[in-house]
């Protein structure tokens, strides 16, 4: 899989559908289209944000971060998605209730319709760049849901939720069109709104658990495990400790208890035969402490 595609394919769509809908909803007036053009400039910032975490997350370690900048990844995530749903779904409520209180005339309905119908077809566009990406990868959409990119995670709920409202907007549009009640217009820019609120708080509460140090998956903690006690010089394994420092990078600590017997020069060989083992198996253990114990 690869990110930067997916990012930037996001970044290029996002641009193009916010100009087109700002502009349709200067000239309507609509709150609904208001709501999608806040929805794209809030996904263009996003996807801007992860770029710019990637970025930030490759640059080499030092003395003060020695296990490096993996986590720049999550903490741009987490920025993304309070700037992507959170605060642009508090403001198409906002200005939905407005509309829907204080009704006022809208226009351009069939501009509408095209450019709503047009955000519907490049978010299907995003979400197929995304699935043939990890087709690519021969990864799952399960797997991405269920792994630590939460960048990306966010770009395909960001995708998924302009879909949904889209569908939501071509339906409020058209009811506006056959009943002429504005306020129509209004109840659905903050049904948006809702929804946005509502997906930026399920996925803010995932990225705190990677931002506060969150540990690798219990399967491959428990694999990781059995790789090394299948030696035959380690008697026990007493502890293993992990974290993920980035989508791709996590740190491991392992307190090994080794079989009685072994000279010094035994014990380093066997330490670094299994920091290979590990780190063959399992690319995203980048950082592997082994605390050897009688």
């Amino acid at each position: 899989m690869r990110p930067q595609v997916i990012l930037v394919t996001t970044v290029l769509l996002n641009a193009t559908l916010f100009v087109a809908n700002f502009w349709i909803a200067l000239l309507s007036g609509s709150r609904t289209i208001l709501a999608e053009a806040i929805l794209t400039a809030t996904d263009l910032v996003g996807g801007a944000l992860l770029l710019w975490g990637a970025r930030l997350s490759r640059r080499p370690a030092d003395l003060q971060h020695p296990f490096g900048f993996g986590k720049e990844r999550f903490f741009w995530a987490f920025v993304s998605i309070v700037i992507t749903f959170t605060i642009a779904g508090i403001v198409a409520l906002v200005t939905g209730i407005d509309q829907w209180a204080s009704p006022r005339p809208i226009g351009h309905l069939f501009e509408g319709v095209l450019i709503v119908a047009a955000t519907l077809v490049a978010s299907a566009i995003g979400i197929s760049v995304t699935l043939r990406e990890l087709r690519l990868g021969r990864e799952t959409l399960q797997g991405l849901l269920e792994s630590s990119h939460e960048g990306l995670k966010s770009v395909f709920y960001q995708d998924a939720v302009a879909i949904v409202g889209a569908v939501i907007a071509l339906g409020g549009l058209l009811a506006v069109y056959e009943t002429h009640l504005d306020a129509i217009d209004g109840a659905v820019a903050a049904v948006e709104g809702v929804l946005l609120v509502s997906t930026g708080f399920v996925l803010t509460a995932e990225s705190r658990e990677y931002l506060i140090g969150r540990a690798l998956a219990p399967t491959v903690a428990r694999d990781i495990l059995g790789l090394v006690e299948r030696d035959a010089r380690v008697a026990r394994v007493r502890t293993v400790q992990s974290m993920q420092l980035g989508p791709d990078d996590a740190l491991v600590a392992l307190r090994i208890n080794f079989q009685d017997g072994l000279t010094t020069d035994q014990l380093e060989t066997a330490i670094d035969q299994l920091s290979l083992a590990v780190r063959s198996a399992y690319p995203i253990v980048r950082h592997l402490i082994i605390e050897p114990e009688s």
